[in-house]
C-alpha cells in the first residue's frame, strides 16, 4: 500500500478499484456509492405520445451477466471496507434491479446494516407499458464496517432541526433531479442517474463531520463533491468516464462557497453537553419547590420536589422515570418531555438547562 498523502477534493479517472487500492487502509470517513444498476433493459421505453424515453442504456450499465455483477461488487465493496476507518460508514443506493443482490454481499462481507433509507421521488418516472406498478422509490444502505464497530458518526440532531423538530424516519420525499439543477450538454442530460442535491445533503450532514473525508468511488456528475463542498467536507471521486469527469470539474470550479463558518455547518449533539442534575436548576432558582410541569400537549403533569424529583399521582422520581411511568414507555427524555407553564407561552426546562450552562460556564467533565 502507498503512504502518500490522500488526494484531496479531486476526481480520479480511471476505474474504481485499482484506484481505491492506491489509497491507505482506514483513511476514509464516509463512503456513498452509486454503482451501476445492471438494468440491462430489454426494450426501448415509449411514452403514450410515441417518443422515446431517455432511459438508463450507458455502457457502463451493461453485465456480461448477474455473476459478472456480483463480482464486480464484491471487488469494489472489499475496497471500500479496507479504506473505511474504524468509526466510518458507507451508503450505498440501488434499485430493486440491484439492491437486494448488493445488499447480500455487504453482509456477506462484514458489513452491519444500521439503516435502509428508502428515497421516494416525489416526481417518479410513469411505467409507460402498464405493466407493473410505478417505481417512485429506490433504498439507500447505510452500514458500518462491522458488528463489533463501537463508534460511527450520526447527527441526531441535526437532522431533526432539518426536519421541523420532529424525529426524521428512513423515508425520505425527495424529488427527481431536475430542472436548472439538472446538468444538460446540448439540451441532453449530462449523466443519465444525476442524483439530486438534497439527497447528499441528508446523507453527508448525517453522517459527516466538519472537515471529514468524503469517498465517491462513482462520481458521476460530481454532486457528492458539491455538497461536500458546500458542507466543508473533503472529497475524493473516483470516475471512470473522462465526460463525466470533465462535467463534474466544471461543476465544482463553479461552486463558490468560501466564507461559511463552521460552528454554522455543526449541530453540538446533546450528549456531548455537561450533564446538569435537574435539581440544579432548582438550586439557582430557574425552577422553585412545587411548581408544576406538563407534559407539551398537557396530558400529564408532575409537582416539584425539593430533592429535584417528580410527584405524579402516585408516582415519584427523577424527570425521565416520571415521564417514562405515565406515558407508558420504557423510557423518556425528561428534559424534552416537560415544560414550565407561563403566562404567554410554555417554557422548555431543556431551555432552562441551556440557561444554566451559559449563566455557570459549566464544562464537560
Amino acid at each position: 500500500m502507498t503512504d502518500s498523502p490522500l488526494p484531496l477534493d479531486t476526481i480520479l479517472n480511471g476505474d474504481c478499484i485499482p484506484l481505491m487500492r492506491t489509497l491507505p487502509d482506514h483513511s476514509i470517513d464516509l463512503i456513498f456509492a452509486d454503482p451501476p444498476y445492471n438494468l440491462q433493459l430489454q426494450h426501448d421505453l415509449i411514452r403514450p405520445n410515441q417518443t422515446l424515453v431517455d432511459a438508463v442504456d450507458d455502457a457502463w450499465d451493461h453485465f456480461a451477466d448477474d455473476g459478472a455483477y456480483a463480482d464486480f461488487t464484491r471487488a469494489w465493496l472489499t475496497e471500500c471496507r479496507r479504506v473505511l476507518k474504524e468509526t466510518g460508514t458507507i451508503w450505498v443506493i440501488g434499485s430493486y434491479h440491484n439492491i437486494f443482490r448488493v445488499g447480500a454481499i455487504m453482509m456477506d462481507l462484514g458489513f452491519w446494516t444500521l439503516n435502509d433509507v428508502v428515497w421516494h421521488k416525489a416526481n417518479p418516472m410513469p411505467n409507460f407499458r402498464g405493466t407493473r406498478f410505478t417505481n417512485a422509490t429506490e433504498t439507500l444502505i447505510w452500514a458500518q464496517r462491522s458488528k463489533a464497530q463501537k463508534r460511527y458518526t450520526f447527527n441526531y440532531h441535526a437532522m431533526k432541526h432539518l426536519n421541523d423538530e420532529k424525529q426524521m424516519t428512513n423515508v425520505w420525499h425527495i424529488p427527481l433531479c431536475t430542472g436548472a439543477e439538472r446538468i444538460k450538454i446540448d439540451g441532453k442530460k449530462a449523466h443519465s442517474t444525476q442524483k439530486p442535491e438534497a439527497l447528499l445533503y441528508r446523507v453527508i450532514l448525517s453522517s459527516s463531520e466538519v472537515g471529514d473525508v468524503v469517498l465517491d468511488p462513482f462520481f458521476g456528475s460530481g454532486t457528492t463533491g458539491a455538497v461536500a463542498k458546500k458542507l466543508n467536507r473533503h472529497f475524493i471521486g473516483i470516475e471512470r468516464e473522462s465526460a463525466y469527469v470533465a462535467v463534474a470539474q466544471a461543476r465544482l470550479d463553479a461552486l463558490s462557497v468560501g466564507g461559511v463558518e463552521n460552528d454554522l455547518l455543526t449541530t453540538p449533539s446533546r450528549r456531548a453537553q455537561p450533564r446538569v442534575p435537574f435539581g440544579a436548576l432548582i438550586e439557582v432558582g430557574l425552577l422553585a419547590i412545587g411548581q408544576t410541569l406538563v407534559s407539551k400537549d398537557g396530558a400529564h403533569q408532575g409537582i416539584i420536589r425539593a430533592d429535584g424529583r417528580l410527584v405524579a399521582g402516585a408516582v415519584t422520581g427523577s424527570i425521565h422515570q416520571v415521564a417514562a411511568t405515565v406515558t407508558g414507555q420504557a423510557a423518556v427524555n425528561g428534559w424534552e418531555f416537560w415544560w414550565l407553564p407561563g403566562d404567554a407561552e410554555m417554557i422548555s426546562i431543556d431551555s432552562l438547562r441551556q440557561r444554566y450552562l451559559a449563566d455557570n460556564a459549566v464544562t464537560a467533565e
